[in-house]
């Protein structure tokens, strides 16, 4: 079971940050390249995020960095070519979010450091030796997927007794679902439901596998982080919604229509990435940063859903819930 706890800093707190900053800040202009799976628009709140953690320790574009910013458009076989491009452009630190973002950068360059705002499984996926000693040219922050989504499972089957059948909607190009399914069998025996796998490699896939998932009569549908999936929440939702699925995933999906949300709060850990990327500045090798853990975790609960699928949520999960949607 996983505490929801505030998000472990381990660098210390930030208050004197900004002042401090300011006034040790390098004069010349940084270069900054930032390697985006999805679009501008899909990722620009998480962007903004990092931008004002840079904003608070004393950065401005155009005065002493600026961002190259590249985008996949939701099109994973771009990810090298884009990667290959921004180390062309001799950027002194790659920023990257999740893992095939991270891999194309990894894959692209053994000499610029590479920051991860968040990851499924730094370690699971590779990018890393160890949090605590990464190693490489690679370091950040990370998160667990495979112990998220067994979470999810568990709110799901405690909040809809009679499932059994669940589908897992997967992204086949992100290398990370293969260790993710994997390490779900054991949870998923114990809370007697048998998963039931649908692949959708973009959002114009995805009626087709909701539609497969009625065919075969899963009772819900549970899905896990995606950058794809994460910029078309609304359209999953919806889908759940026209197909009467209860949906647990990640609270972007909750806040859009579906009946449960479990994650980490992404916004923080972008904001938080702007740390280790002035630490690389600084001239401190990344392997040598280790990477952070996130330990806080948010649950949201959409009653309107529940009502519309006629899901009585019991007592014991509204009292845990961080946020209920009326």
């Amino acid at each position: 079971m996983m505490k929801r706890r505030e998000f472990v800093t381990l660098l210390g707190g930030t208050a004197a940050w900004p002042l401090a900053a300011r006034a040790q800040q390098p004069t010349k202009i940084v270069r900054i390249g930032f390697l985006g799976s999805t679009s501008a628009s899909s990722f620009a709140t998480r962007a903004e995020a990092f931008r004002s953690g840079l904003r608070d320790l004393g950065y401005e574009e155009g005065k002493n960095i600026l961002i190259e910013f590249r985008w996949a458009e939701e099109k994973y076989d771009q990810l090298p070519a884009l990667a290959a491009e921004l180390v062309r452009q001799e950027v002194a630190v790659l920023v990257t979010h999740g893992t095939p973002p991270t891999l194309a950068a990894k894959r692209a360059t053994t000499a610029i450091p590479i920051v991860i705002l968040y990851i499924g499984d730094a370690v699971a996926a590779g990018v890393v030796a160890s949090l605590r000693q990464p190693g490489g040219n690679v370091t950040g922050s990370t998160y667990f997927l495979s112990e998220l989504f067994a979470k999810r499972l568990e709110l799901l089957k405690e909040a809809v007794p009679h499932v059994t059948e669940v589908a897992i909607l997967v992204k086949p190009d992100n290398p990370l679902y293969v260790s993710m399914v994997q390490g779900l069998e054991n949870p998923a025996n114990a809370l007697n439901i048998r998963l039931q796998r649908f692949d959708a490699y973009r959002p114009s896939e995805f009626e087709a596998a909701f539609l497969a998932m009625s065919r075969r009569r899963v009772d819900a549908v549970v899905i896990a982080e995606d950058a794809v999936f994460l910029s078309n929440a609304s359209a999953i939702a919806d889908l759940a919604g026209r197909h009467s699925l209860p949906l647990a995933g990640f609270k972007e999906l909750a806040e859009a229509g579906g009946l449960i949300g479990y994650g980490v709060n992404q916004l923080e850990m972008c904001r938080r990435g702007a740390v280790f990327v002035d630490k690389v500045i600084r001239g401190i090798k990344p392997g040598d940063i280790p990477v952070e853990q996130a330990t806080k975790f948010e649950t949201v609960l959409n009653m309107r859903a529940a009502k519309t699928l006629g899901v009585m949520i019991p007592t014991s999960i509204l009292l845990r819930a961080d946020r209920v949607i009326e």
